[in-house]
C-alpha cells in the first residue's frame, strides 16, 4: 500500500511524513514537494509535485494521497487540479487536511475546505477528511497578545498531534467515508494565554486587528482571513472539544500549557 504525503517542505507536511514512515512498513511513504531538493531529509523518496503542474507522474502508483491543503487566495483552484489528477492517476482513497467543521463553519477560511471536500466526494475516491483545529504554535510566538477574539475560547491542537492523526489514519485500514473533528483536550481563552506567556491580552476591534496585521506587511486577504478567525472565536465558532485526536493518536492531546512551556 504506497501513501504519498503532499507538502513535503511544509510543517505539517514533514511531520506527517516523519510519523508515517515510522508506521508504515520501509518503501511504502512517499512525499511530494515543488522542490524535491528542500526535502532531502525527509527520509522517503520525494517526487516533484506542484499542484500548478503536471502531477501525473507525482501520483503514479499511489495507493492513498495524503492531500495536504495548499495556501493562498487561489488554493481551491490547486485542489481542484490536484483532485483531478488523483482520479486519472489511479488513486484510490484521499485524505484530505480540511477545517474544523468545514461544511458547516462561519470563518471564511471553511469555504475552500467545504468546496475541496465536495469536490472529493464528487470524485468517486474514497475519502476521509482530517479537520483540523488551529495549530498551538499560532499562538505561541513571542511578543504582546492582541486578538479581536475579545473572550472568546479556542479548542486549539498542537501541530504534531495533527500530523500524527493524519499519519496514522493514511498508514492503517477502517478511516474511509469519515470526516474527523481534531480539537486540543480543552479550549482556553486569551487571557489565560497571556498569563501563561507572563504578558496581558490586549482585546482591540476587528477593524484595527487587520489594520495592525496589514502594519506588519501581511496581504490584505491573509489579513482579513487571521482576523475573521479571531472575531469568529470570539462567538464560539473553534470552542468545542472533540473526542476525534485522542482516539487516532492513542493518548490524551497535547495541552496549550504544555505547547507554551515547550516554546518559552
Amino acid at each position: 500500500m504506497t501513501t504519498l504525503i503532499t507538502g513535503a517542505t511544509g510543517h505539517l507536511g514533514s511531520l506527517i511524513i516523519e510519523h508515517a514512515r515510522r508506521l508504515a512498513p520501509t518503501g511504502e511513504v512517499l512525499g511530494s514537494a515543488r522542490d524535491p531538493r528542500k526535502a532531502e531529509h525527509a527520509g522517503v523518496e520525494v517526487r516533484p509535485g506542484d499542484f500548478a503542474g503536471d502531477l501525473s507522474s507525482t501520483f503514479a502508483g499511489v495507493d492513498r494521497l495524503v492531500l495536504v491543503s495548499a495556501d493562498g487566495p487561489n488554493r481551491l483552484d490547486l485542489h481542484r487540479a490536484a483532485v483531478r489528477a488523483a482520479v486519472d492517476a489511479g488513486v484510490r482513497h484521499v485524505l484530505y487536511t480540511s477545517v474544523t467543521d468545514a461544511d458547516t463553519s462561519p470563518l471564511s477560511l471553511a469555504a475552500d475546505h467545504a468546496a475541496t471536500e465536495r469536490l472529493i466526494r464528487a470524485s468517486g475516491l474514497a475519502f476521509t477528511f482530517l479537520r483540523n483545529g488551529m495549530y498551538h504554535e499560532n499562538y505561541l510566538t513571542p511578543g504582546p497578545v492582541v486578538t479581536a477574539a475579545g473572550d472568546g475560547r479556542i479548542a486549539s491542537a498542537s501541530r504534531d498531534d495533527l500530523a500524527l492523526a493524519a499519519a496514522v489514519a493514511a498508514t492503517t485500514d477502517g478511516h474511509e467515508g469519515v470526516a474527523y473533528e481534531l480539537t486540543g483536550p480543552r479550549a482556553w481563552s486569551f487571557d489565560e494565554l497571556a498569563a501563561l506567556r507572563g504578558t496581558t491580552h490586549t482585546k482591540v476591534t476587528a477593524e484595527e486587528r487587520a489594520a495592525g496585521l496589514k502594519g506588519f506587511g501581511l496581504p490584505d486577504f491573509l489579513a482579513e482571513l487571521l482576523t475573521d478567525i479571531e472575531v469568529n472565536i470570539g462567538r464560539g465558532a473553534l470552542s468545542e472539544v472533540r473526542p476525534d485526536l485522542e482516539k487516532l493518536i492513542g493518548r490524551a492531546p497535547t495541552t496549550i500549557e504544555d505547547a507554551a512551556r515547550a516554546a518559552a
